[in-house]
């Protein structure tokens, strides 16, 4: 059975040795010990200590967390077979697939999908939502200098972005803005609200929304977007101006001078 040291180790999971080392100190894994007394860990002491650290990094507790990893102790395979591994925790979970073959499946929150390969003798493990939002993020910044030569060149980075994580934010707001200056407010919309589905709430995407929807005319959601991103992040002051605007037109004149006096707090202007 391949063992592996600790260096090798870290530059695998890509965690320090601190938290490796309050892993072991937590029962997590028992490695075994080279010359010298240097710490070896065996294939599956590697994905369970990748799945002890996700697990605890959600918030799980740490009773579940030992209850879960016996459970995939059990499962694994003394080695990493030709088909490869995927490791998926789900809630306090896991699940173990090799090949097209699931071995156990649980449903609630995913929070890991670790894939596990070796090719040549070299174990690769690679967390692939890690992976997808690196990715997403080099299409972002792509799209980002793209933006003051191609437009579309621009656009169609964005959309790569949001291909590989539909909650990137950043993305979501450049495209929306894109397609909202091109007059495609419906695509627009579909964009913002997919994101903030996907993502939880974002100022700018709730507040970038708020825009839209007025030009669309929806005056009563686009206060509720731009209450919403306040919700977020209550320093936007453009976005206290365009409510107590909207506000003030709406006859709901407490509400506009609120949030009126908040914009000239935060700006020194009068508002006008």
């Amino acid at each position: 059975m391949h063992q592996y040291g600790v260096r090798t180790v870290e530059k695998l999971l890509r965690l320090p040795r601190s938290t490796i080392r309050g892993l072991i100190q937590a029962g997590f894994v028992v490695p075994g010990r080279g010359p010298r007394g240097a710490l070896l860990f065996s294939f599956q002491d590697l994905i369970v200590l990748r799945t002890a650290w996700a697990l605890s990094q959600a918030g799980v507790p740490h009773r579940r967390i030992i209850r879960s990893l016996k459970q995939l102790r059990g499962q694994l395979p003394d080695s990493v077979p030709l088909s490869g591994l995927r490791i998926g925790a789900v809630g306090d979970r896991v699940a173990v697939q090799e090949g097209d073959t699931r071995w156990q499946a649980e449903s609630g929150q995913y929070l890991l999908a670790l894939e596990v390969d070796m090719a040549d003798g070299v174990l690769s493990l690679t967390d692939r939502k890690e992976a997808a939002r690196a990715l997403a993020e080099d299409w972002f910044n792509r799209g980002a200098i793209l933006e003051a030569l191609d437009a579309e060149a621009a656009q169609e980075a964005y959309e790569q972005a949001l291909a590989a994580d539909s909650g990137h934010p950043g993305a979501a707001t450049n495209l929306g803005r894109l397609l909202h200056e091109g007059g495609q407010l419906d695509a627009a919309e579909r964009i913002y609200r997919t994101a903030l589905a996907a993502c939880g709430n974002d100022a700018l995407l709730h507040y970038n929304l708020g825009i839209l929807l007025e030009d669309m005319g929806r005056i009563d959601e686009a206060v509720q977007a731009y209450e919403d991103a306040l919700a977020d992040d209550a320093g936007m002051a453009d976005c206290h101006y365009n409510l107590a605007r909207l506000y003030e037109t709406q006859g709901r004149t407490q509400e506009a001078i609120r949030h009126l006096a908040r914009y000239r707090k935060l700006t020194g202007k009068d508002g006008k």
